[in-house]
């Protein structure tokens, strides 16, 4: 193998990794893109060394694969959660909600969950007025040591989780596993997004 080839083939793996991940995160439903990064490795044999792309090259892929193979149904199964997620937020509008993650992004895909950031006081009053509303929940794992609570919800069939954290964090810019500032967006901007069929502002 000739140096050049040598050089190249840290970005053939990953470029393959990237590819592959994105195709297991719109057809299988895997959502973390760390987990899709390890199978698609596992499946294409490489080992634990290799070269591996970061989460905004796999969301490039995933972007792309969604564009060319799944346009249709990635927009309206988007419209559709963003729809619920509204719904939702106007629900639990005392408690500030903000949406977050794929949905927003606009990387959602079949199996997509809703993820909405509240900022309270207490996750209890949360609990409370959920059960006061008669709408069923469970706990799940917070995803970051900040949130006080992950509570899950089941609304038209889509996991929607609200992620609650202390009523001081609303000013604090949460990143991304590789960095980046996590996007959110108030009410307001989701019913723009609806408004505008569910296309991200360019």
């Amino acid at each position: 193998m000739s140096s050049r080839q040598e050089r190249q083939r840290p970005l053939q793996q990953r470029s393959r990794v990237a590819n592959l991940a994105a195709r297991l995160m719109a057809e299988d439903g895997i959502a973390s893109a760390a987990l899709a990064k390890r199978k698609a490795a596992r499946n294409l044999g490489l080992p634990d060394s290799a070269a591996m792309p970061d989460d905004a090259e796999v969301e490039a892929e995933l972007r792309t694969y969604q564009r060319l193979f799944q346009e249709d149904e990635h927009a309206a199964r988007r419209l559709q959660l963003l729809g619920i997620a509204a719904r939702l937020m106007s629900t639990v509008q005392r408690f500030n909600p903000y949406l977050s993650g794929s949905v927003l992004d606009g990387t959602a895909g079949r199996f997509a969950e809703i993820d909405l950031q509240l900022f309270t006081d207490s996750a209890k009053d949360v609990e409370i007025f959920l059960l006061n509303e008669r709408i069923s929940y469970h706990h799940s794992a917070p995803r970051t040591d900040r949130a006080e609570a992950v509570l899950t919800l089941l609304i038209d069939g889509v996991v929607a989780n609200l992620v609650v954290y202390p009523r001081a964090d609303e000013r604090v810019s949460f990143k991304t596993r590789d960095g980046r500032i996590r996007e959110r967006a108030r009410l307001a901007a989701v019913r723009q997004l609806l408004a505008g069929n569910g296309m991200p502002a360019t």
